[in-house]
């Protein structure tokens, strides 16, 4: 998994920095986001748009046009209309959630925001997500924007990644250290 995202990774960069500076040099970066957004709601709330996009066998051809078809319905962003389809028509459309995340980086970074992945074992209320933000912005001096994912084998606690920190109080990763504790004691 760690191999397949680094080569997402490495292929979402130089698109999401396309974008981004075109954008930045149109004076579009919020309307882009939003658009960006709102396509990472559709790939999200559709499984089978979402394995179409991932699918294989489906042709770069086919892909371009029903995309052509999505976007005049979806009434998208023109750059980000215009984005989509080149990233369709060089068959990258598979990195598509890739480049999302990294073109929200790269604007998080511009409005000196900072970006922290947190799992929880359970989905954090408004409330939680609020405080856990304002909790990293005084630690950090930077606002943050999280990104949360849902993971329920940590059982409870949080796992919290800000740039290459990473803090655990998962209590998964609690018991596992504590049975190594106890192998080696007895």
């Amino acid at each position: 998994m760690a191999a397949q995202n680094s080569v997402l990774t490495h292929i979402a960069r130089p698109y999401a920095s396309a974008l981004f500076d075109l954008a930045e040099s149109e004076n579009q970066l919020a309307s882009v986001e939003t658009s960006l957004s709102d396509v990472t709601r559709m790939i999200g709330e559709s499984a089978d748009f979402s394995r179409f996009l991932r699918s294989p066998v489906i042709t770069t051809t086919d892909k371009a046009q029903a995309l052509n078809e999505i976007l005049a319905r979806a009434n998208a962003h023109p750059l980000v209309a215009n984005f989509l389809r080149l990233v369709a028509k060089n068959g990258r459309l598979f990195a598509l959630d890739a480049i999302i995340a990294a073109f929200r980086e790269l604007a998080a970074k511009a409005r000196g925001e900072v970006t922290a992945d947190v799992t929880s074992a359970a989905p954090l209320t408004g409330e939680q997500a609020s405080a856990l933000a304002e909790t990293l912005r005084q630690r950090i001096g930077k606002t943050v924007t999280l990104n949360q994912y849902v993971d329920p084998s940590l059982i409870g606690g949080l796992q919290v990644k800000v740039g290459s920190q990473m803090i655990d109080s998962s209590l998964k990763t609690k018991l596992t250290a504590m049975k190594i504790a106890m192998k080696e004691v007895g």
